[in-house]
């Protein structure tokens, strides 16, 4: 597609945009459908010596906590998609409170700071699930009141807080996307990590309980993004986003067994031996400080349930998530198994 993004075609609205986070896994694919669509992108980096993932971007060295830098960042540029930030450590016990504070919150407030000193139109936001809460019984969407119980859950909600002020004060069309957890090739994140323990035999066949967590496709949440910082109903707007269907880890683990086309034990690891491992990983944790290998929030990430919907985003915005979990399995395995994980 040539031409600057925009989903109704009535004008270039993208033309110049600064991508803060650009080199990450999300921001890499962003860039490159950015440089499809012919936009000047020009992304954020903290040091020089890391390489852009793209040729023909332009590089902004900085940290989203120097005001002064983002503000050089943002000259030019008509549009900022915000993806810079503190990542969650899946190592901490319980996190500081502070660094992402920092990180998170300061960052993004000086990222829309130089936005508007730039005259940025437009400013999307890339927030997580966990600003809503750590688990979902039942289905979550916009309307649900958001429960966030780690450190970066509450500063993403801070975050988008401050997006939404910003966007009421100055007229510039603001969003914030609600992201689950997000997959695709070039992330060596829990799903690979799954891949990689079933392949090596090293991943429990699990009991079914009924659970649901959603995922998301990483050029689903390119798709979505785009819609929502183009188009006027996205304006002031908080989405969540997802792949449109939700998983228990059992249905995962059978999915992938059939990729990697090995055999389906029919046996199950009882759940109460889970639950006690994961009680002794816990008192493990405790003692020294840093979380075990295997406690009781690992265990729910396998057996708990955190599901979203993504009805609002399809209803306002017409987004149809085109990946799935099932038709993207054989490119995750062959990277995998490329990467030799």
């Amino acid at each position: 597609m040539n031409g600057a993004i925009n989903p109704n075609h009535n004008e270039k609205v993208v033309k110049r945009v600064l991508v803060t986070g650009g080199n990450g896994f999300i921001g890499r694919y962003l860039v490159s459908r950015l440089l499809e669509a012919d936009c000047h992108v020009r992304i954020l980096i903290r040091s020089a010596l890391h390489t852009p993932a793209h040729a023909g971007v332009e590089i902004a060295e900085g940290d989203v906590r120097d005001l002064s830098a983002m503000k050089k960042a943002a000259i030019g540029c008509d549009t900022v998609f915000h993806l810079a930030g503190k990542a969650h450590s899946l190592s901490e016990v319980q996190g500081n409170e502070e660094d992402y504070r920092s990180i998170i919150v300061d960052g993004t407030r000086n990222v829309l700071d130089a936005a508007v000193a730039a005259g940025v139109r437009r400013f999307a936001y890339f927030s997580s699930v966990k600003a809503m809460g750590e688990t979902a019984s039942q289905g979550l969407d916009e309307d649900s009141e958001p429960r966030p119980t780690t450190a970066y859950g509450r500063c993403k909600l801070a975050g988008e807080h401050l997006v939404l002020d910003y966007g009421k004060r100055t007229g510039m069309h603001v969003v914030a996307l609600r992201l689950p957890l997000t997959y695709g090739v070039g992330n060596k994140g829990n799903l690979l990590r799954m891949i990689a323990a079933i392949d090596s035999g090293r991943f429990p066949p699990l009991p079914e309980v009924g659970t649901r967590r959603s995922i998301l496709h990483v050029r689903n949440a390119v798709h979505a993004v785009l819609l929502a910082a183009t188009l006027p109903k996205g304006n002031g707007e908080v989405y969540i986003v997802t792949d449109g269907k939700n998983y228990s880890t059992r249905e995962l683990y059978e999915i992938i067994c059939r990729g990697l086309r090995r055999p389906i034990p029919n046996w199950t690891v009882p759940l109460n031996l889970l639950k006690a491992l994961a009680r002794a990983g816990d008192t493990i944790g405790a003692l020294r400080g840093k979380r075990f290998m295997f406690d009781s929030d690992a265990l729910d990430k396998l057996v708990g349930s955190a599901w979203y919907s993504s009805q609002k985003i399809c209803s306002e915005l017409g987004y149809h998530p085109s990946h799935s979990f099932e038709k993207s399995l054989p490119e995750l395995i062959l990277w995998y198994r490329q990467a030799a994980v």
